[in-house]
């Protein structure tokens, strides 16, 4: 079940809301205006951690073939270990 929130706004908000809701806005109500703005700030936000996510690995997948190193698990595990001896 969804969690009710409550909020007021006055003077020129309240006003703007009113402009949008109702028989001459494009909402029926101020809950459905306020989904909406919400929404669309979620998505934007979703949007702006992608891009935050892409512009990190951007260097990577744009990497020519020949950057890359082949690795196997074996030894990954080994240099790691040599590693840890190595800074007791």
């Amino acid at each position: 079940m969804a969690e009710g929130i409550n909020v007021r706004f006055a003077g020129p908000l309240h006003r703007f809301i009113q402009h949008r809701t109702g028989p001459g806005g494009i909402y029926q109500s101020a809950s459905e205006y306020i989904r909406d703005l919400v929404r669309h700030d979620y998505q934007r936000e979703q949007e702006r951690q992608s891009e935050a996510l892409y512009q990190h690995l951007k260097a990577g997948a744009e990497a020519p073939l020949e950057d890359f190193v082949a690795l196997d698990v074996e030894s990954v595990i080994r240099d790691a270990k040599l590693r840890r001896a190595a800074s007791k």
